[in-house]
């Protein structure tokens, strides 16, 4: 059957980063990968970097064209779309399908899909799901291999470039406090940062440049770290662009590796003998129990694993894989998304971005619990009793350890919840101003401090007086 022609690009699309609507014509005579995204999906952001990948690899052979299509109400705003896009670097033409058009006219079913066209402008071949980068780079050298060389199109693609301020954060998400530091995962930066509880920087953990290399704190390197956990004289670092566990020593300020390969993977269970030949599938949180066992959330696989710091071992705690809110006993249960952590005695606390939800696990018996979400695609903004409360894509959740309430960065409403724990109601904030996306939080001696993402700043929240202030990092 002779493959038939790509439809033209819908004018209903709203293009990112592009200063005049890109057409069909100006992609001929190259191959070209149309990717269907959602910005906050795991999946997403893996085929993004995949596709960043390859154009580095195959540039002068091959188009990229990422659209955006929305899961969530707060993604139809192209504004808020561009900042979560914005905490990768693209190099291609970005398009917003705000009412799902093009989806529709590809007859797209999930996300992501790939849709590969010939240099004539045809659709070839059709990818979904996380596939490994190697079967994108398989099929676009068989492309390639049938295609006669064609004029490359006069009319070029030229990009608008736009870029974030120069600030001294830039997507701050991880954050952990004690009694005289904070500390700060300034993602978009690579690095992790000590500070004073005025902002001042006492001490940064790694480079500042992105890579995978353990060693002293001016020479290691992190890339797109996302979540912290403080315990004791160590801090835990979900490096999720590396996938991996790291950890750095207080003391000497040194990190190391607990697992990780720096590729997406699934682990095997058992003694890790070399922590980096342990896959892992973009580590978005970490936290540490009382018996010295590191949970980590993969939002990848939609899996919690458990990693032993006694005897060094890794096993799966919780998650079957499937994206979805089920519960029920270790890999009996599903997640939709887990991107943040929180432990007590044996209960772990799971936020589930892309459910909308918080879970519960019980560490000894692995049994897993919904305390808020009522499905996979059911969200919105809504308080009161658990059963009824909706949230929106939450990022980020913490305890205080003096009050049975849980802290929720309801990051698709911009808002801050809590969540009282042992049967209790979901209620919101009321702040003096609103949030930008906070996919961070740390709760200590009564104090809330969130990483206000996308304003690339750090907030101190006072409850009792209802004081709420940004603490000037590096300034």
């Amino acid at each position: 059957m002779e493959p038939s022609l790509a439809p033209e690009f819908p004018s209903s699309l709203e293009w990112l980063n592009l200063p005049r609507p890109l057409r069909m014509a100006q992609l001929r005579g190259k191959i070209t990968a149309i990717a269907f995204v959602n910005a906050g999906s795991a999946w997403c952001q893996q085929r993004l970097a995949d596709l960043v990948t390859l154009r580095k690899r195959h540039g002068e052979h091959l188009h990229v064209v990422a659209v955006h299509v929305p899961r969530f109400d707060h993604e139809r705003d192209a504004r808020r779309v561009m900042k979560r896009l914005h905490r990768q670097t693209l190099d291609f033409p970005i398009a917003h399908d705000a009412d799902w058009v093009m989806w529709q006219h590809y007859g797209i079913e999930a996300w992501p899909t790939v849709v590969m066209l010939d240099g004539q402008g045809r659709i070839r071949e059709r990818v979904v799901g996380d596939s490994p980068i190697r079967d994108l780079d398989s099929l676009f050298t068989k492309l390639r291999a049938e295609e006669t060389p064609q004029s490359i199109n006069p009319d070029p693609i030229e990009l608008r470039r736009s870029r974030e301020p120069d600030l001294p954060l830039r997507f701050p998400i991880g954050i952990a406090a004690n009694q005289q530091y904070l500390y700060v995962v300034d993602s978009g930066h690579h690095r992790v940062l000590e500070c004073t509880h005025a902002g001042r920087i006492h001490r940064q953990f790694g480079s500042g440049g992105a890579g995978f290399i353990d060693g002293p704190m001016e020479l290691a390197a992190f890339q797109n770290p996302q979540g912290l956990w403080l315990q004791r004289d160590a801090l835990y670092v979900a490096d999720t662009g590396n996938h991996a566990v790291r950890r750095i020593k207080l003391s000497t300020g040194d990190v190391d590796t607990l697992c990780g390969a720096g590729r997406a993977g699934t682990p095997t269970e058992g003694p890790v003998q070399d922590p980096r030949a342990v896959a892992l599938d973009q580590p978005r949180a970490v936290a540490v129990s009382p018996s010295n066992i590191v949970c980590i959330a993969t939002a990848g696989d939609n899996r919690i694993w458990a990693y032993d710091l006694g005897d060094r071992s890794i096993r799966l705690l919780a998650g079957s894989g499937r994206m979805e809110l089920a519960d029920g006993e270790g890999p009996a249960a599903s997640f939709a998304g887990p991107s943040a952590l929180a432990i007590v005695q044996q209960i772990l606390y799971v936020c589930d971005e892309a459910g909308s939800a918080i879970r519960s696990v019980h560490l000894r018996t692995r049994q897993v619990t919904t305390l808020v979400g009522q499905g996979a695609w059911q969200f919105g903004n809504l308080e009161g009793s658990r059963a009824d409360a909706l949230l929106q894509q939450p990022q980020a959740i913490s305890l205080d350890g003096a009050s049975p309430v849980l802290w929720v960065a309801d990051s698709g409403n911009d808002q801050l919840r809590t969540l009282r724990l042992g049967g209790g109601e979901v209620s919101t904030i009321s702040l003096p101003q609103r949030l930008h996306a906070p996919a961070g939080l740390a709760v200590v001696n009564g104090i809330v401090w969130i990483a206000d993402t996308d304003a690339h700043a750090v907030l101190r929240f006072d409850p009792a007086d209802g004081s709420l202030r940004q603490i000037p990092i590096g300034d």
